[in-house]
């Protein structure tokens, strides 16, 4: 099972990490394989900054890939070094998404 989390608002970070861990969840309880990815661009790029984001990432490392796109990084005055160093820096959140889409990542957007 592959699953792309998609936030480009603040407002959804609490959602898609409660989708997160249910989705961890229910793959251990089934003991399923489970691959997941969260995607972050527009306003939402500056919660990365944010503790409880970042104790998320870190609690989660190694079962749940965290991506940010660059361009939205550059508008929001945000580098790299700020960022968790798990996160992945991707050119372009649209790009990574329909790049994981054809790699069979199912889509969600909270």
């Amino acid at each position: 099972m592959k699953i792309v989390f998609h936030i480009d608002e603040n407002s959804k970070w609490q959602t898609a990490l409660s989708n997160v861990v249910n989705a961890l969840s229910y793959a251990k309880q089934k003991q399923l394989t489970i691959s997941i990815v969260v995607v972050v661009n527009g306003s939402a790029i500056t919660e990365y900054l944010a503790n409880d984001v970042q104790v998320f990432i870190s609690t989660h490392q190694g079962t749940v890939e965290f991506h940010a796109c660059q361009n939205t990084m550059a508008s929001h005055h945000i580098s790299a070094e700020q960022l968790p160093k798990t996160v992945k820096v991707v050119p372009a959140g649209v790009i990574d998404l329909v790049t994981l889409q054809d790699q069979g990542f199912r889509y969600i957007k909270p």
